[in-house]
């Protein structure tokens, strides 16, 4: 028999989640009241960071939302009862004024200030000159008094929404990267501040916040961009875990290659660790909105997911890593994007390594290469600066950044603002993806190439100094050890 009082219970514990103003007014409201971000994320036990993308698009929930709005309906009220008095006090001064005989001219400022009809907004609309949160309106039309403060002529325009939440922004709007504010170095200067240029300490405090920090910072680089994202779609169940501890049905290809045969002889072995991986692997094909089913053995290169393939028979095992990663298992398997690419790169008359994958169904949406671009340049800028500076806690904390945000995309505790498990496949896929590539180089450069490991362990025997260039940039690599083997 079902338990009626447990659903009762249930119903009236049930509430709505607290309703939020727009982000603009969020931002608009706090700095109306000269309070720092850091001052109000101390209120509410959160970061300066976390209050920032709450401040860029971003929502919090549970019971920090209810904190949060209580905050910003409080500033309302201040404000508005702020404004009333100053009114009133305007008010006041004009009306003794008069009594005293003020003898100006019958159209005075009080006859005109009734015809402006400007009125104080209790909570800020967008101006109906350039679309901007503003605080007065004249006439009964929110806008801006001060045109200094306006920032177009034009109409804000409103902008198309699809049934499957792409949003097409106006190429003119676009944010250039030069109107990005340094997040990064904000954060690490702010950070050792705070522990009294403690580096330990800054950097275990700026790694503990790595995650919103990072989700403050990609918020940064989509503002203006082409295309909004859906950060919690649904999912298909091959991208659903099994059981609470299990996988899904993904494959990633990870490589886990060793040459089973080396020619007679001592080699000596160089093993290259391949900076950046998954910084790097940010710029891949990822789908923009929910996926959606398509069945055949057809490839769309607009669109971007999951699919299931035959791979194709390896036939070169002995001096090149199967493209597919260590798989024992023969027979159909889930791949992504980035694996797919690299099959039907290679299969294709400039290679011709293997023959095609045969495709059976895809889970795919519209997708582009840039969608991360912004996010991924800001690090790499960041990372490359700390390297000529020796900066070490910029370093690491820009590699928990990217490390993190694509370890936690997925089903995740520590990252509730964005699900995209199809995205964490991806970019590891291309990691992978990208360390067969330079696999592949050095063999056609000459090298032979020994053993290939995750997503940054080549190791080779030559002159790879004549094929990679060295050092710790992404697109650069660095010795991890040097070794021998054979006969000695």
């Amino acid at each position: 028999m079902t338990d009626f009082g447990a659903i009762d219970a249930l119903l009236a514990g049930a509430k709505k989640e607290v309703p939020l103003p727009s982000t603009e007014e969020r931002r608009t409201l706090r700095e109306e009241l000269n309070l720092s971000r850091a001052q109000l994320a101390q209120a509410l036990g959160v970061s300066p960071s976390t209050v920032g993308g709450w401040e860029s698009g971003r929502d919090p929930s549970g019971e920090v939302r209810e904190k949060y709005a209580y905050f910003l309906e409080g500033a309302r009220t201040k404000l508005a009862a702020e404004a009333a008095e100053e009114t009133a006090a305007e008010g006041s001064a004009s009306s003794e004024s008069d009594s005293q005989g003020d003898t100006s001219d019958d159209t005075g400022q009080a006859e005109d200030s009734e015809d402006d009809d400007v009125d104080v907004l209790t909570a800020t609309k967008p101006c109906v000159l350039c679309g901007e949160p503003a605080r007065h309106q004249v006439a009964g039309f929110p806008q801006h008094l001060d045109p200094a403060e306006c920032g177009s002529a034009e109409a804000a325009q409103p902008q198309p929404q699809s049934e499957r939440g792409v949003r097409v922004v106006p190429v003119g709007r676009r944010l250039q990267t030069a109107d990005t504010p340094d997040l990064i170095g904000t954060a690490v200067a702010s950070a050792l501040a705070e522990h009294s240029g403690d580096v330990e300490s800054a950097t275990k405090d700026l790694v503990k916040r790595a995650i919103p920090d990072a989700m403050a910072l990609l918020d940064h680089s989509r503002m203006g961009g082409r295309y909004d994202v859906v950060a919690h779609p649904w999912m298909p169940d091959v991208l659903r875990k099994q059981s609470s501890r299990g996988a899904d049905q993904i494959w990633e290809a990870r490589p886990k290659w060793s040459r089973s045969e080396l020619p007679a002889g001592e080699h000596e072995i160089t093993a290259l660790d391949v900076n950046g991986a998954y910084l790097s692997a940010l710029k891949t094909h990822l789908p923009l909105g929910q996926l959606e089913h398509s069945t055949g053995n057809h490839h769309d290169r607009r669109r971007a997911g999951i699919h299931l393939i035959t791979p194709p028979d390896w036939e070169h095992d002995a001096y090149l890593p199967n493209p597919i990663g260590s798989r024992d298992e023969p027979g159909p398997l889930w791949v992504t994007e980035s694996t797919l690419r690299l099959l039907l790169r290679i299969s294709g008359p400039k290679y011709g390594l293997c023959d095609p994958p045969e495709i059976h169904e895809s889970w795919t949406s519209g997708a582009t290469e840039g969608l991360l671009e912004k996010f991924r340049i800001a690090l790499k800028d960041a990372r490359d600066r700390a390297i000529a500076d020796n900066d070490d806690v910029t370093l690491e904390y820009v590699k928990a950044m990217y490390s993190k945000f694509v370890s936690t995309m997925g089903e995740s505790n520590y990252n509730r603002e964005l699900y995209r498990p199809d995205w964490m496949h991806l970019i590891r896929s291309q990691a992978f993806a990208n360390l067969w590539w330079k696999a592949h180089r050095a063999y056609d450069e000459g090298l032979m190439v020994v053993r290939a490991m995750g997503t940054d362990e080549l190791h080779v025997v030559g002159d790879w100094r004549a094929v990679f260039a060295e050092g710790r940039g992404v697109t650069e690599v660095k010795v991890k050890d040097v070794y021998t083997v054979g006969a000695g």
